[in-house]
């Protein structure tokens, strides 16, 4: 374990420079202008791979962008661990509100910025340099194989094939994801479970073209207007979701579970104050935490209608549209939450429109059981490098494959994330502090370490 360390302190910075170098790459894979980019990313992560000892690097093509799969097998005898991750990024807009280029990485205050940084580049690519590490070292106490897909962002459309496909290729005993948050170093945490995502488009048609707001105003259903008050609908004066059937599959978090997440430090001023906001907004009768973590949600992601250019331009427009998501909780399908959404929109729509709604992406939410061996692998790992136990905590966020992977692979899944919450993901000045990134590279092989010793 000593010769990890020493290791990675004399390479620490050719570590960061790969990992800059790397999201210099535009990987934007919700753009099909980016395709050549993807490519080239999955190119570099293949090398990076092969670079760091791996025994197999090779890119699978998919009707969509390409996976990377890598392995190195050292001992039949001993425990595989499959680490997954994607190289695909959000796209950076709004583009005139990062203060350097999204994919031109800055450095500042001990944070790299870029598009990716954590999300989610820097985080499996400390799996990458912990594998060198360890290959360097001539010390593995694990197998390991690496699944690195490119459609993570778009909803992971080709993984399902891929994985069903491909069972013995990936066959192993668990499966380690660093796509998520930590508190902070000073209070480490690990995430017991993500939640689900359910994704619609909204598509309100009123007159059959454009109109004078002048000569039709007053007098037609403005679509606008309309799929303004039917969202604003869908919560009511407690801020509960209104939409019938949504919580009925909800699985309530036990009083012993919200005393726990309330030991986690938080202090909803200094949140408040974080985020530029005056006052936070939530669901009566739970925290800030628990609203995040044990709650759904359902969030307007975008909205969009009628003239938007420079100026101004007096018209009652044809057409108005909404991207709405809701973030979902164990028992809750996505299937089921998606098909409401979908009939709700549609039952409530006003006389004088038509709505149409339609399915873009859903996942299921994931636990990981804290009795169970994974969990308890990656619990002493951070107490041994951060010198003290991390807090079990829910994400708020989603990763739409977990429950496949177990449904098709017959593994559970550990979350080990080293990001922050307030690292930007999804927005403008994406950032990674580069401790987290070596404390990262740091903490993985005794991941493999002590999972081997729990396995014996």
């Amino acid at each position: 374990m000593e010769q990890w360390k020493s290791y990675q302190k004399a390479h620490q910075e050719r570590f960061l420079q790969e990992l800059i170098d790397l999201l210099r790459i535009p990987s934007v894979s919700a753009r099909s202008e980016h395709k050549n980019d993807m490519l080239a990313c999955a190119k570099a992560v293949q090398t990076h791979l092969t670079n760091a000892g791996a025994d197999k690097a090779e890119i699978f093509e998919t009707p969509g962008h390409p996976i990377v799969f890598g392995e190195k097998m050292v001992d039949a005898s001993l425990p595989t661990v499959l680490v997954y991750g994607h190289y695909d990024v959000q796209p950076p807009d709004p583009i005139e509100l990062w203060k350097s280029g999204p994919f031109e990485p800055r450095i500042e205050d001990g944070k790299i910025f870029a598009r990716g940084a954590c999300d989610d580049k820097g985080q499996f690519f400390m799996h990458i340099k912990a594998l060198e590490t360890m290959h360097a070292c001539g010390t593995f106490p694990c197998n390991i194989k690496f699944l690195i897909e490119g459609e993570e962002e778009v909803g992971s459309p080709n993984l399902a094939t891929f994985v069903k496909n491909n069972q013995a290729l990936l066959k192993s005993d668990v499966i380690l994801i660093s796509d998520t948050a930590m508190l902070s170093l000073e209070t480490p945490s690990i995430d017991i479970g993500v939640r689900g995502l359910s994704y619609i488009e909204v598509e309100v048609t009123g007159p059959n073209r454009d109109l004078h707001s002048g000569v039709y105003g007053g007098a037609v259903a403005n679509p606008i207007t309309m799929l303004a008050k039917m969202i604003a609908s869908c919560h009511d004066e407690n801020n509960h979701i209104t939409i019938p059937g949504f919580y009925d599959d909800v699985v309530e978090s036990s009083a012993a579970e919200r005393a726990k997440m309330a030991e986690a430090p938080h202090d909803d001023t200094e949140y408040a104050k974080d985020l530029g906001v005056k006052a936070l907004w939530g669901e009566k009768g739970y925290s800030t935490n628990e609203r995040t973590g044990i709650r759904p949600t359902l969030e307007l992601n975008g909205i969009w209608g009628g003239y938007i250019g420079e100026g101004s331009k007096t018209v009652l427009p044809s057409k108005a549209y909404a991207k709405i998501s809701t973030r979902l909780v164990p028992n809750q399908s996505s299937k089921k939450i998606t098909e409401l959404l979908i009939q709700h929109f549609e039952s409530i729509a006003p006389e004088g429109v038509i709505v149409k709604a339609t399915e873009h992406h859903g996942g299921e939410p994931y636990m990981t059981p804290i009795d169970s061996l994974e969990y308890q692998a990656a619990e002493k790992a951070i107490e041994a490098t951060f010198g003290k136990k991390p807090i079990p905590v829910r994400g708020g966020g989603s990763i739409p494959i977990c429950a496949l992977f177990e449904q098709e692979l017959g593994i559970k899944i550990v979350f080990m994330g080293f990001g922050l919450d307030s690292d930007n993901l999804h927005s403008p000045n994406e950032k990674y502090d580069i401790q987290n990134f070596y404390k990262g590279i740091e903490t993985i092989p005794y991941f493999h370490h002590f999972y081997a010793e729990l396995k014996k």
